[in-house]
């Protein structure tokens, strides 16, 4: 296992192995990468975090929109994002 500040990056076997551990040190704010054969493959991130990671690329994506729709609201920019999640 690698350490870089609150990340961590583990081998999927050991995370298998010690699945409820990773758990509980992610809930005290730590983010984990699982790694099979050295390669990324899935990362475990405490929810806030993850709640502000998405919050943030949304704004970004926002922004791009607005240089690009000169004239249009932000509520219609808003409505244009929502549209293309709605089921």
């Amino acid at each position: 296992m690698v350490t870089k500040d609150t990340q961590s990056i583990i081998g999927a076997f050991e995370a298998k192995t010690h699945f409820a551990r990773l758990l509980d040190r992610v809930e005290h704010g730590e983010t984990i990468t699982i790694t099979r054969h050295g390669r990324a493959i899935a990362r475990l991130v405490p929810e806030d975090q993850h709640t502000r990671d998405r919050s943030l690329q949304a704004v970004e994506r926002l922004k791009g929109l607005r240089g690009a729709a000169k004239g249009v609201s932000l509520a219609e920019l808003i409505d244009s994002v929502h549209a293309e999640h709605r089921y």
